[in-house]
């Protein structure tokens, strides 16, 4: 079992089916971002399964679906632009900013950065 330092594996557990895909990396990254981010981190929404009414409504499933995702509920915009400041400089290629969360994921590609 991997050990992490802020987070426990159920955090990320899908809240329709209960299942956990998530990356193990991508945990650890995350843990990173923690870390450097100074403040704790509620995870909102971390590991999907492709038939959570989310994913099942796109046309194919997600970053969430993958395991390589998470929600990270924000008290303000100082957390909010710490936050993404960090996802940037470590790698992060999903961010997505939102008023009380911000979704960072690990995707392949291009960087990416979008308002909800």
């Amino acid at each position: 079992m991997t050990n992490f330092r802020y987070f426990t594996l159920d955090e990320f557990d899908c809240q329709e089916t209960g299942e956990n895909e998530i990356q193990l990396e991508f945990v650890a990254k995350l843990d990173h971002l923690r870390m450097n981010c100074g403040f704790p981190f509620r995870i909102t929404s971390g590991y999907r399964s492709p038939t959570h009414s989310i994913e099942a409504a796109k046309k194919r499933p997600g970053t969430h679906a993958k395991g390589i995702a998470s929600d990270i509920q924000v008290a303000d915009g100082f957390q909010r632009m710490i936050l993404v400041k960090n996802a940037i400089e470590l790698g992060f290629t999903g961010i997505g900013v939102a008023a009380g969360f911000v979704h960072v994921d690990t995707r392949e590609g291009d960087p990416v950065m979008w308002t909800y």
